[in-house]
């Protein structure tokens, strides 16, 4: 880090940051191909929930294989590398579309997710080192600001590309012949090739323009002594690791389970009864939010104490989520979707408050904090089952519960202040 001059730094910053946007582009996509594909293959909402399951399930999975490739090429080569492997899963969506397997979609996710597990990996914690640490949180909000960005305009375009026909229900697909089925199943399943490929395009671009680039590694600068020295177990010794991987699981699941039933649940009759193409082009103010929160965070936690806004933030998250449960009609709607401002600090508040102090352990760490991502995969399958079994409206407790969790952890580290 010693090496780096700060012009070096801000490019690295603004560079990286920019790879921010397309994951969370691409992660958002999914709030799109719930609602698309559950009417495609008649889905139930735990069928439906495979969709983050798998994707998410990849963060768990790959974290660690993740960890060891950051400590074998350094963070920006591992950055190339994982912007490619997206681009392979993005490129298996036309195969999919075209043999039209629901499956098929699903390994299409996972070797798509797989490739942001890397990403998430080496950039986060790249961006907390391109700096000091009392400054670590702050950046990384900056740089997760451009995240929001994607996941912001993803839930409108893909809406405009992908939920742009009429979605039919079971009962009308079942008024209609076999042959005029098959058509429309075919028609439906071949929306997603198109923004697919462009996005496949666009990522294998930026995997060969990154490693072509000529930013710091910064593997270079540790040792063999300093990479050999960190295990596992030492980094679980920090209490404040343990907790923020506890912390960043129930936050991920419950802005997951959110955005994954959003239109659905504004589709319902007794909230706002729209069409879920209509939804679609509300989903962006959920995520919207999240970036307007992001930057105003970047702003605040600069002179304010990030745990303690962090607690706050959660607390208020939690009250939403419970008067969009106890309340009908488009208040209903618009709660939950002011929840988003209040998710903007929780990410990169928590990733960074999970590492702070672990030193050399930081990549291991960092490891173990992406694999809690795995709560995107469990706690959205949880909402499903719960919806299935008594109503979506009432299966929103669930992401609330996570959100007073979140409002300990905020709390609790606000202390070692």
């Amino acid at each position: 880090m010693n090496t780096m001059n700060e012009a070096q730094r801000k490019k690295a910053l603004i560079i990286v940051s920019s790879i921010f946007f397309m994951w969370g582009f691409l992660t958002c996509l999914n709030d799109i191909l719930i609602p698309h594909l559950k009417g495609v293959f008649s889905l139930s909402y735990t069928e439906s929930a495979l969709i983050q399951f798998t994707f998410f399930g990849a963060y768990f999975i790959m974290s660690l294989p993740a960890g060891f490739l950051v400590g074998k090429l350094g963070y920006k080569n591992s950055i190339s590398a994982g912007l490619f492997v997206s681009a392979l899963g993005a490129f298996l969506f036309l195969p999919a579309a075209k043999m039209e397997s629901y499956p098929l979609f699903l390994c299409a996710l996972f070797v798509l997710a797989s490739g942001i597990t890397v990403l998430q990996v080496a950039a986060n914690a790249y961006v907390t080192l391109l700096g000091t640490e009392e400054t670590a949180s702050s950046r990384l909000n900056l740089a997760q600001a451009l995240n929001s960005l994607g996941t912001t305009v993803a839930p409108k375009i893909g809406g405009l590309f992908i939920l742009s026909a009429t979605v039919l229900t079971a009962d009308q697909l079942a008024g209609m012949g076999l042959a005029e089925q098959l058509a429309y199943k075919t028609e439906q399943a071949q929306a997603v090739q198109g923004p697919y490929l462009v996005l496949g395009l666009i990522l294998l671009l930026l995997a060969v323009g990154m490693y072509l680039l000529k930013l710091p590694n910064l593997q270079d600068e540790k040792t063999a002594a300093v990479k050999n020295e960190a295990t596992f177990a030492q980094a679980f010794k920090h209490p404040n690791l343990v907790l923020g991987v506890i912390a960043l699981f129930l936050y991920v699941g419950a802005e997951v389970s959110i955005g994954s039933f959003l239109i659905n649940f504004m589709a319902q009759s007794d909230i706002m009864g729209v069409s879920e193409s209509s939804a679609a082009g509300l989903v962006p103010i959920y995520w919207g939010g999240a970036l307007v929160g992001r930057f105003v965070g970047a702003f605040l936690m600069r002179k304010w104490n990030p745990a303690k806004m962090l607690g706050i933030a959660a607390a208020v998250a939690s009250l939403l989520v419970a008067g969009a449960v106890l309340s009908t009609g488009p208040v209903a709607a618009w709660t939950l979707l002011a929840v988003g401002l209040f998710n903007s600090i929780m990410f990169p508040t928590i990733f960074s408050l999970g590492i702070r102090g672990l030193g050399a352990a930081t990549e291991k760490a960092s490891s173990l904090l992406v694999m809690a991502i795995v709560g995107g995969a469990i706690i959205p399958l949880i909402q499903g089952v719960i919806a299935d079994r008594v109503n979506l409206q009432h299966a929103f407790v669930l992401p609330m519960v996570c959100y007073l969790f979140i409002c300990f952890y905020g709390f609790k580290e606000s202390r070692k202040n």
